[in-house]
């Protein structure tokens, strides 16, 4: 399975949603942002070297330090625009279709914003997961993102809902999907910097619970 992870704003949580999904699944996560990659990088080729030729997919997946269910197995952007103007983002479809054919799951970080090439991960993808705050500009952007999945046919199977507060019944009634809840928590952010999943630092925290059941979901979506 094939699954972007999208937000319509940045800022929202996307890259930090996408992360504890890959360690939830025990999938692959592929940093797509092409031009302003924000998962944590080890050495060796990334994926503007793969959409340049240069590497291929399975050269690039990084799994240091993977450890099963505890780890995450990673394909990181490069962050250099002389990287990203090098490769084709056309192979991307490509590129996570050979992701998945060898692992078995992938879990991708798209680009904030509706720019063109968060359409590329979309078309790859089998379903899709939607990242959201509280902000209405955030859920105005969301609804966008949702159009563009739903017109792709990514099919959405939640709505991961950060730093949630108060009901969530209306914000899933605006978006139209399952919404999990995510409360806001610090250790998910230090987590996430230090390229390891919430549960690894603090595996009984609602952060971590509210990972596993967007997990959940999406399971249920994939059967």
């Amino acid at each position: 399975m094939i699954l972007a992870v999208c937000g319509g704003k940045g800022g929202v949580g996307k890259t930090t949603t996408a992360l504890n999904l890959a360690a939830e699944l025990g999938a692959v996560l592929v940093d797509a942002d092409l031009g302003m990659a924000d998962v944590p990088a080890g050495r060796g080729p990334d994926l503007h070297d793969v959409l340049a030729g240069r590497a291929t997919a399975v050269e690039a997946v990084q799994d240091e330090g993977y450890e099963g269910p505890s780890g995450v197995r990673r394909l990181p952007c490069g962050r250099t625009l002389a990287g990203a103007r090098e490769g084709d983002p056309r192979e991307l479809v490509g590129v996570l279709e050979r992701v998945d054919e060898e692992y078995g799951d992938a879990v991708v970080d798209c680009p904030a914003g509706l720019r063109a090439d968060v359409g590329l991960p979309l078309l790859a993808a089998d379903a899709s997961v939607l990242v959201t705050t509280p902000d209405r500009a955030a859920i105005a952007d969301a609804l966008r993102a949702r159009s563009l999945a739903v017109e792709l046919d990514a099919g959405l199977a939640a709505v991961a809902y950060n730093r949630a507060r108060g009901s969530s019944e209306r914000v899933a009634e605006t978006l139209g999907a399952p919404v999990v809840a995510i409360p806001a928590d610090e250790r998910v952010d230090a987590a996430l910097a230090s390229g390891r999943p919430v549960r690894t630092v603090a595996p009984e925290s609602k952060a971590a619970r509210g990972y596993a059941s967007l997990a959940e979901r999406v399971r249920v979506c994939e059967e």
